[in-house]
């Protein structure tokens, strides 16, 4: 009985693990609500402290330990901040991680050895509670890096259509300020509010917004922010033709999500030929096995 419920409560674990690392896709009704609302703070919206507190309280006295390791690299930094997320408690929460892979094997040979009596010895536990430690040392971190590449997805397709914007405003007669400031205010999301924070900085202070729009670019490592930035930059004080500079950044970016769409479309595709070849090389086995069985039998 014991050994049943332990194995269930391992499997348990099995499939949350694997829920927390490929969670299922949004509906599209939820999708396409999330992009039809009409207050931005829908999607700036992070979850809530009390969902990772618990986590927190408890790694943070080993937080130091974990700045002692060399973390959080720089472009772990970047991410954080990509994320709008706190750097102790996300070391708190790698702290915590590592603690519960060191303790996990041991309470569970500890547990076998009271339902079943048996002794696993002490290099079994040992090497689990290392392999354990390590996968969910770095778990966090490939939480946040996931999390912080959909995020500069999102800012390059924000920065396409305000581009697009821009442009139609430049050909209406509007200038250059005017036009980006209108176009920037369309579009909602935490990428629009971080470009409308960067504008307005720019204005209160009276500092050109392009050295604003290229500081955001290198804090979240946007490298087509950052171009976008130099280009009005020399429009302003050269006097380029910043409407068809523009226009090409805006074909070049698009021209650079259909590739990297296509890529991913076409990685896919080979990746779903290994399930069928393994469904093949079963099916033959299936059906030669009985054959081979049948033949060696004779002989």
């Amino acid at each position: 009985m014991i050994t049943v419920v332990l194995g269930s409560v391992f499997g348990a674990g099995l499939v949350a693990l694997a829920y927390g690392l490929r969670p299922p896709r949004p509906a599209l009704a939820d999708v396409m609500a999330a992009l039809d609302a009409t207050s931005p703070k829908r999607a700036d919206a992070v979850a809530p402290d009390g969902e990772t507190e618990w986590a927190t309280r408890l790694g943070r006295r080993a937080v130091p330990l974990v700045r002692a390791l060399g973390f959080p690299t720089a472009s772990l930094r970047a991410d954080l901040a990509t994320c709008g997320r706190d750097v102790d408690k996300h070391l708190a929460g790698k702290a915590t991680c590592t603690a519960t892979g060191l303790a996990t094997p041991w309470i569970a040979v500890a547990l076998a050895r009271v339902g079943t009596g048996a002794d696993a010895g002490w290099w079994m536990p040992l090497a689990g509670s290392l392999v354990f430690a390590g996968v969910l040392f770095f778990l966090p971190d490939i939480t946040v890096r996931k999390a912080a590449a959909e995020r500069r997805r999102q800012m390059r397709h924000t920065l396409t259509l305000i581009l697009d914007l821009t442009v139609i405003s430049l050909a209406g007669g509007a200038g250059v300020q005017q036009a980006l400031t209108d176009a920037v205010q369309a579009p909602h999301g935490w990428a629009a509010s971080k470009l409308r924070h960067a504008l307005r900085v720019a204005q209160l202070t009276r500092t050109s917004p392009w050295q604003h729009l290229g500081d955001l670019g290198q804090h979240l490592q946007v490298s087509d922010l950052t171009e976008l930035a130099a280009t009005l930059s020399l429009a302003g004080t050269e006097g380029a033709k910043v409407r068809a500079s523009l226009a090409a950044k805006a074909r070049a970016m698009r021209r650079r999500r259909l590739s990297e769409a296509d890529g991913a479309a076409q990685a896919a595709t080979e990746q779903m030929s290994l399930p069928v070849v393994l469904l093949f090389a079963a099916f033959l086995l299936l059906i030669g096995y009985p054959a081979l069985v049948h033949v060696l039998a004779v002989s």
